[in-house]
């Protein structure tokens, strides 16, 4: 007996709801391991409190929608977050706001080590998800650690298939930048400008990944550069004599202003640097450097931008 049309689209449609559901099924529970504990996940997620700008990006680049975020300081980026009423406000991002986290109700909490030290109550919250992600010392594995964690979460939200796109369009894009880099002799000096003074950065800092992962040769030899580099001076720039400076501008981002030009920067010291003669001297994105720089979107700038200083 032929069933009427309508039925049978009925039960197609049930049939396809039916093998989703067995798939997400066969997927949970899902179990992971951070550096700070273990965490069970036992169905897919709804209700997501993003506590990171990184963790945003990965989110958004799966197409997961999100529950609440921090929204001190959103990056240009991601700025629909910020502006979206239907996203709950979870305070600062190196101090988020326990009580409205709490209210929002969450199956899933996503953190990094800038919260690190209010982990022990989150977890009495919800599931949480820590992204061992360096803030301090990134020259090992930086691009590994966060395609990693990108995998991990396009398993929770069954996306496996936009994150292996994503990672590719990543490696293809790192490929590019290391080609450029590749046997080149410039020197590469990376500032932070803070409030009229700079700072410098070594391989072991958390800007590490610039002089690994990219191949960029680095112009200063220190070896500890802290969370927010080491304090130089003109003189010292001189010294090092970089044929590429970059600058990220902190001040830009904390007091939300115009970002520094190079010609506030310059002084007859600077003027003397290969950099400067050569027209290689670089504002960067500072969203992209200081707020985020581990996850799809500011790692796609930063690595233009590195691009950029190398080829023109």
């Amino acid at each position: 007996m032929k069933l009427p049309f309508f039925r049978l689209i009925s039960f197609a449609l049930s049939l396809t709801v039916c093998i989703a559901s067995s798939h997400a099924n066969d997927r949970m529970p899902l179990t992971l391991e951070d550096s700070l504990g273990e965490v069970v996940i036992e169905k897919m997620p709804e209700r997501v409190a993003v506590l990171d700008m990184n963790e945003l990006d990965f989110l958004d680049q799966l197409g997961v929608s999100v529950a609440g975020t921090a929204k001190d300081y959103v990056p240009h980026f991601l700025s629909q977050y910020r502006d979206d009423p239907n996203v709950a406000d979870l305070g600062f991002i190196v101090k988020p706001n326990i009580e409205k986290i709490y209210a929002l109700r969450p199956d899933l909490i996503l953190m990094t080590s800038l919260q690190a030290t209010q982990y022990a109550e989150m977890r009495k919250i919800a599931p949480v998800i820590h992204f061992d992600v360096d803030y301090r010392d990134s020259h090992a594995n930086h691009m590994e650690i966060v395609k990693a964690h990108f995998r991990n979460l396009a398993r929770i939200f069954d996306k496996e298939e936009i994150a292996n796109q994503k990672i590719e369009a990543l490696d293809a894009k790192l490929a590019q930048l290391q080609a450029a880099t590749k046997d080149r002799p410039d020197r590469l000096l990376l500032l932070m400008h803070n409030k009229g003074a700079f700072s410098a950065f070594s391989k072991r800092s958390r800007y590490g990944f610039v002089f690994d992962a990219f191949g960029a040769k680095i112009a200063n030899d220190s070896s500890d550069s802290g969370l927010h580099g080491q304090p130089v001076t003109s003189e010292f720039i001189q010294s090092v004599n970089p044929d590429i400076i970059l600058v990220i501008d902190r001040t830009a981002v904390m007091e939300r202003r115009a970002v520094l030009n190079v010609e506030r920067m310059e002084n007859p010291l600077l003027r003397e640097t290969n950099a400067w003669k050569n027209n290689k001297v670089f504002l960067v994105d500072p969203e992209a450097w200081y707020v985020t720089a581990a996850s799809i979107t500011p790692l796609t700038i930063i690595m233009d931008e590195v691009i950029n200083a190398y080829r023109k």
